[in-house]
């Protein structure tokens, strides 16, 4: 692996630096991302039959709060559980905004990363050329320096597309991912605040 970098040459480096970057982000947004964590199973029943037996309380709405994120987003509407449909509502949509650009973290870093892997590579394709050019000379090539340059364009144009690749379908599953989490917080709330303003039953 130590060869392939060292004939790859200096620019390289940079890409290591991303595909370095790359993997973390990915692994802290599977972790993050996961549904049981964002958007737990049955979350809005126990809300709604704890509302039913005990009212609101300040130790529910801060319960519920640090939970998850659509707890997050339920607790906003709890918190103004007095107040009419459309100040629920406004309430609940400034909560979800904020969820949404939490959950959306790192996501525009990961995307940056898909899309200027393939150009940090296409440089180091260019640097290679230049060697290659360089190397020649009227009196004939240098073997040596011709098959660095080879081998640095090469190299960074694979390792380029190698790190891209991932990264773009990561970016992509993630996208849709906070998305329907997005979808699937809206219609809990919106259930949430027809069931506390009585036009609904559960």
């Amino acid at each position: 692996m130590f060869s392939i970098i060292q004939a790859a040459g200096w620019p390289i480096w940079p890409l290591l630096l991303a595909s370095i970057i790359a993997v973390a982000l990915i692994l802290e947004r599977l972790v993050a991302l996961r549904r049981s964590k964002v958007v737990p199973p049955a979350l809005l029943q126990r809300v709604v039959a704890e509302y039913r037996q005990n009212g609101v309380s300040a130790a529910l709405v801060g319960n519920l709060e640090a939970h998850s994120p659509l707890g997050r987003v339920l607790g906003a509407g709890l918190r103004n559980v007095g107040s009419s449909r459309d100040i629920m509502r406004e309430a609940i949509e400034e909560a979800g905004g904020v969820v949404a650009h939490d959950l959306a973290r790192y996501l525009t870093t990961l995307g940056t990363i898909a899309s200027i892997s393939p150009l940090m590579g296409l440089f180091g394709t260019v640097v290679g050329m230049i060697e290659i050019f360089g190397s020649q000379s009227p009196g004939g090539s240098n073997p040596i320096q011709l098959a660095h340059g080879i081998s640095v364009a090469l190299y960074n144009t694979g390792f380029g597309l190698l790190i891209a690749i991932p990264s773009m379908i990561f970016w992509r599953h993630f996208r849709a991912l906070v998305d329907s989490f997005i979808v699937e917080m809206q219609q809990q709330a919106v259930r949430l605040v027809e069931v506390l303003h009585g036009e609904r039953k559960d």
